[in-house]
């Protein structure tokens, strides 16, 4: 069973050929075996996967499922979760237990099997999940190495196979970058395509919700559940949810695909990286696509004024936590004094680092020299992709510049971790959808090749990634 994608085992259960709970058994029983090596998991909810997959299978029986409903689900601890512990990786959040949920959770219904709240860099803050308060997860493939961030919980419960798939969010990558270095597949959809109600914010013209999966058809079932438009959300957009899975099996023929010379060819990206992703786009064109080499003169850029915007942002949501309402409170005479140590011994090192940068940005002085410039410059990346995408259907490049690197390499070298996001940072500037397609090894470690493509254009961009997972023919691999 745990060999299946979560699409084969919901039509199982659907069938009353397995039962919901049985798979929730085996998720669990696969947790109880690999969690201690891997660590994906900052709280699990074994009692209450249970409890809801018995329910599943009661209205199972006389056909009262939607297909998604019937798999095992990891959650990032970033989506509000009634009931609970949602702690962001964060020790200010410690303890603090939502009374409602996420709307992308709601979707699901009342009986969303969830197996725990997967661990993840604290409030999204990073690229390899070593700035959780609450340990490192380790990358399945080899758990020397990071499985990527901030999602990196749920990158590697799905790869180590502690359930089928998981929902991440990705604010420069989150869902993307980890997808890549752990082997599978990660969405991030249209910003404004899937509800921010009840996800705990980091930069909130950024943050998007996206699937994490074994496979493109997974991925599209997955954003099948959690899309749609919903009032309590201001960005959230009124577009009509389309049909995903109608179009993934048209393959590459006729597609226009653009490989981005600047993000292929950019300083940092490994030979072995690039030789996947022109293989794949070779390969691409084998299959009846036509590819050409694209141009984002700007993208460069993204990643300096990405630093600006994103921790600007955190700024100002990060300034809730003051002790007085929900989560850690350190006592203290006076309540300036209070404010002062919750927050130093609440927040770790880069939550402080990205808090004080985006100060420092917003401040008197400094706000036309360095925000107003990030967003020209977000501004310039948003009209290069419509450029593009006059001429192309999707775009194609590396996901991350390198394979997983070892735990500790790069923890003390913000700059080298900050690059880590330098191929994803433009699709978020842009609010562009985006995918991560397992494309092939380089020293032995998979490699994630990305597609983007227009806005609200997902039907067409996961087409062309069950073609890349088509021409590729990289299968699942359960790790460790």
């Amino acid at each position: 069973m745990l060999e299946l994608t979560a699409y084969e085992l919901a039509e199982k259960v659907r069938d009353r050929e397995v039962s919901a709970r049985e798979a929730a058994e085996a998720a669990l029983a696969r947790i109880d075996e690999v969690e201690e090596r891997v660590r994906s998991f900052i709280t699990l909810t074994p009692e209450l996967a249970l409890e809801r997959a018995g329910r599943v299978d009661e209205r199972a029986g006389s056909g009262g499922i939607r297909l998604w409903e019937a798999v095992p689900i990891a959650v990032k601890d970033v989506l509000s979760t009634r009931g609970v512990q949602t702690t962001c990786g964060s020790k200010i959040l410690e303890g603090f237990e939502p009374v409602y949920d996420a709307s992308a959770l709601r979707n699901f219904g009342g009986d969303m099997i969830m197996l725990g709240k997967a661990n993840m860099d604290e409030f999204a803050m990073g690229s390899s999940t070593e700035n959780s308060a609450y340990g490192v997860s380790r990358n399945p493939w080899d758990l020397e190495r990071v499985p990527g961030g901030s999602s990196g919980g749920s990158a590697a419960a799905v790869a180590a196979g502690e359930g089928w798939w998981a929902l991440g969010t990705d604010t420069g990558g989150s869902v993307r970058q980890p997808a890549a270095l752990c082997g599978i597949v990660g969405l991030k959809p249209t910003y404004g395509r899937v509800s921010r109600y009840g996800l705990i914010a980091f930069a909130s013209s950024l943050d998007q919700i996206g699937p994490m999966t074994r496979d493109v058809r997974d991925a599209a079932l997955l954003l099948q559940a959690v899309a749609g438009h919903d009032p309590r959300d201001s960005t959230s957009a009124g577009v009509e949810v389309p049909d995903y899975l109608a179009e993934l099996d048209r393959g590459a023929e006729g597609l226009r695909v653009g490989l981005v010379t600047e993000l292929t060819n950019i300083e940092g990206v490994e030979p072995g990286v690039r030789e996947v992703v022109e293989s794949v786009a070779r390969r691409l064109e084998g299959a009846g696509a036509s590819v050409e080499e694209a141009s984002l003169p700007h993208a460069e850029y993204g990643l300096p004024a990405y630093y600006i915007v994103a921790p600007a942002e955190v700024s100002s949501n990060l300034a809730r936590y003051d002790g007085v309402r929900y989560g850690l409170r350190v006592p203290a005479d006076g309540v300036h004094e209070m404010y002062r140590r919750t927050r130093n011994e609440g927040f770790g090192a880069e939550a402080k680092r990205r808090i004080m940068i985006g100060t420092y940005a917003l401040s008197s002085g400094y706000y036309e020299a360095y925000y107003a410039r990030a967003q020209k410059v977000r501004t310039r990346i948003i009209q290069d992709f419509r450029a593009a995408f006059s001429r192309f259907d999707v775009l194609l490049s590396p996901t991350s510049p390198t394979v997983a690197f070892r735990i500790g390499e790069r923890v003390d070298d913000p700059l080298a971790m900050y690059a880590s996001d330098i191929c994803s940072i433009p699709a978020n500037m842009a609010g562009l959808p985006a995918i991560s397609v397992p494309g092939g090894l380089s020293e032995g470690l998979p490699v994630g090749v990305q597609l983007m493509s227009d806005h609200f254009t997902e039907p067409m961009l996961l087409r062309a990634a069950r073609a890349v997972e088509e021409v590729v023919d990289f299968r699942y691999r359960m790790k460790p």
